[in-house]
């Protein structure tokens, strides 16, 4: 499942991790797979969980 950047920088930004936000601008694709990219990720401080449960719906009730 591919997330759009953006959903990424405005959490960064929504935690107060504005550098982060704008490394995350610079590195991420506009499509971020969460599996293809967690090294980046993973630098940023981002849990390729909290993304996917972040987006509800069906990925929160199958436990991606």
């Amino acid at each position: 499942m591919e997330i759009p950047k953006e959903q990424i920088l405005d959490m960064l930004r929504q935690r107060g991790d504005n550098d982060k936000a704008e490394q995350a601008k610079d590195e991420l694709p506009d499509k971020v797979d969460p599996e293809r990219d967690s090294g980046i990720l993973d630098r940023l401080g981002i849990d390729p969980k909290e993304l996917l449960g972040g987006l509800g719906g069906a990925a929160g009730k199958l436990g991606l």
